[in-house]
């Protein structure tokens, strides 16, 4: 019998082939796209809703956020204490959501009772009618959250950014003020609900333990006849993107401890040839714990205990930012060593052993992200959130496993532009 020999690593091997499960794509009798994934050994069904509509589609703030909120604050037979009773006996989970184009509602459900809770979920989706009594408890219970969070300077620095970067009036750069939870009423909520949740705005998904039953139960209470408004023909107008010519932005908060430091420019969309490949630069550059960023701020310079990098996409354009925290004292420093990591990666070619490293990283993410029926479904929504096809992420796993240290120079040289990052600062003058 061998033994294990613990004084020797194991094998580092690349990951050759890479797929995962596609969901299977029915049309329902009412025209709503329902995607399946049968997937996983548990009793449990996830089913998402997802709406076409989000925070771009709002035309005052919190309006996207609060109608999807409220859809479990009472429907037309069931009040909130109802709804919440039902889920919790059943021992469902309901998951209310909002992202910049979509907003989701999303149950867990053991398979044996999805009908009744997926009956729930059907009243408050198509039957919900915003109580004013309850409105206003949320309503005060939110209002308090952001007196709270707008005191950290963390967010204060990420409001900022975008502020300086798309511009105060563009939807991705107006942030709700305090004054705006007192602006929004139940009549704003209403007309955002009628306008968008509808049978022919939404898609579909279940994934888990997936069984004919399931199927015919969504196709009977989401998928048999149309349900909403249909007369609504809504176009906002274009938004225009304004930033700001100053490089370095402060925002005061006397009291702070430390400083929140963000550096943010434009960027590639997803959509962008060089757009999978940059993924990879950024991630040696600050996307992980052992990028360049880590080793030189944290573990070399000890100015933070954690700074990095990442791309943040939207609709049409994206945003390379860095994100950090660090004492009132070392700000100018980090900002320094931020701009000496790029200047290093544009004029230096990095090692293959780093490079590797930064491959197997990624690899063993893409891993671990795609391995249960629920993480499955979160992939293939995202592909129809953002507009791809059904090849990326064979494409992104094609670029990780075949960059060079020549692309990574190529795209240091054109993408990490210094001069197109704006700075902001948020905490206390030293």
């Amino acid at each position: 019998m061998s033994t294990l020999d613990r004084t020797v690593a194991p094998e580092i091997r690349q990951l050759d082939d890479f797929s995962i499960v596609c969901p299977e794509r029915r049309m329902m009798r009412n025209g709503m796209p329902l995607f399946t994934i049968e997937a996983g050994s548990e009793d449990v069904v996830r089913f998402d809703l997802v709406i076409k509509s989000g925070q771009l589609q709002q035309e005052q703030p919190l309006q996207a956020v609060f109608t999807n909120r409220m859809l479990r604050e009472g429907t037309r037979n069931l009040s909130s204490a109802e709804i919440a009773e039902t889920l919790d006996y059943y021992g469902a989970w309901l998951d209310l959501s909002v992202s910049v184009d979509c907003s989701y509602v999303t149950l867990y459900s053991l398979s044996r009772y999805f009908s009744k809770t997926l009956e729930v979920v059907a009243s408050m989706v198509m039957e919900s009618v915003f109580p004013e009594k309850e409105f206003a408890v949320i309503r005060d219970i939110h209002k308090h959250q952001f007196m709270v969070n707008n005191q950290r300077v963390d967010v204060l620095s990420r409001k900022q950014l975008c502020r300086s970067l798309f511009g105060e009036r563009h939807p991705l750069g107006r942030y709700a003020e305090l004054d705006d939870y007192d602006r929004i009423g139940v009549e704003s909520l209403k007309e955002y609900y009628r306008r968008f949740y509808r049978s022919g705005n939404c898609s579909a998904y279940l994934s888990g333990r997936v069984t004919p039953d399931t199927v015919r139960c969504v196709e009977r209470l989401f998928g048999d006849a149309e349900w909403g408004e249909r007369s609504f023909d809504f176009v906002l107008p274009q938004p225009v993107i304004i930033t700001d010519t100053r490089k370095r932005v402060f925002v005061e908060k006397e009291d702070a401890m430390q400083s929140s430091v963000k550096m943010g420019g434009f960027t590639l969309d997803r959509k962008h040839p060089d757009y999978l490949k940059l993924r990879v630069l950024v991630t040696l550059f600050g996307g992980y714990f052992g990028s360049r960023l880590m080793s030189n701020i944290r573990e070399d310079k000890g100015y933070t205990y954690g700074i990095g990098a990442g791309l943040v996409v939207y609709p049409g354009t994206g945003l390379l930012m860095i994100s950090t925290e660090t004492g009132n004292e070392y700000v100018e420093q980090v900002i320094k060593e931020v701009y000496h990591e790029m200047d290093r990666l544009r004029e230096e070619r990095v090692s293959d052993e780093e490079l590797d490293m930064v491959r197997n990283y990624m690899l063993g993410d893409i891993c671990r992200s795609y391995e249960s029926p629920f993480s499955l479904s979160d992939a293939w929504i995202f592909i129809e959130a953002s507009g791809l096809d059904y090849d990326f992420y064979d494409r992104s796993l094609a670029a990780v496993r075949d960059i060079s240290s020549e692309d990574i120079l190529s795209l240091s040289r054109k993408y990490f532009c210094k001069e197109n990052l704006i700075e902001v600062v948020a905490g206390k003058k030293v």
